[in-house]
């Protein structure tokens, strides 16, 4: 019997947010946080619990998390955040992390992906053997890979100033991509004005759909 994988969120938000001007974190988006737009995203995509890694102003998101999440969400402080890079802060993560089968990993600044695409990762993950499963769009690979749990040791003990994309190009053989069509993987909120653009889109859509579930009834 076929039995589903167990299955975490790591969701990066320790930036300083420095290209905003604002704290990323907790701009409003569609009624709540932006991250917790994103941590929304990822429990309904099928993890059964979510990692955040904090920063900046991170007893604040911690705050937010606890109240709207308690243990289904846990986060943990990045102490170095203004000098170190995304790995470090992927690396802590891990540490961090539940026992698990696989991860999605995923900027807290990404808050739009559809569970769809998160779904369809899942669905794409082979039975046997280390995979590492990228979304596409236009051909392109985006966030949020999933990541089987086998590739935390080697994660832990990188060391590259490329980044976890440099592990990712020693290890071509374990990457398979999924096409999707979901512009949410192509959305990173790095400055006002991707942010009010988000904002108008995805805040019609919802009054959009509001509207129509009251036709419906």
């Amino acid at each position: 019997m076929y039995e589903a994988p167990t299955v975490c969120g790591l969701i990066l938000a320790a930036g300083l947010s420095s290209r905003m001007g604002e704290f990323k974190p907790l701009m409003p988006l569609r009624g709540k946080t932006l991250i917790e737009n994103t941590v929304d995203s990822v429990l309904s995509g099928g993890a059964q619990s979510v990692v955040v890694v904090t920063g900046y102003r991170g007893a604040e998101v911690d705050a937010v998390l606890r109240r709207r999440y308690g243990k289904d969400v846990v986060s943990v402080p990045n102490p170095d955040f203004a000098s170190t890079d995304m790995l470090r802060s992927i690396q802590i993560g891990c540490q961090a992390m539940p026992e698990c089968d696989a991860f999605f990993l995923l900027p807290g600044d990404m808050p739009v992906v559809r569970r769809s695409t998160f779904r369809k990762l899942l669905s794409a993950r082979p039975a046997n053997g280390v995979s590492v499963i990228f979304p596409t769009l236009n051909g392109a690979r985006k966030h949020p890979p999933l990541v089987d749990a086998r590739m935390i040791p080697e994660i832990l003990s990188f060391q590259s100033d490329g980044g976890l994309r440099q592990l990712w190009h020693r290890h071509e053989d374990f990457i398979q991509t999924v096409s999707v069509d979901d512009e949410g993987v192509w959305i990173d909120l790095d400055t006002q004005q991707d942010y009010q653009s988000c904002k108008q889109d995805y805040e019609f859509k919802m009054r959009r759909q509001g509207l129509q579930d009251g036709k419906d009834q």
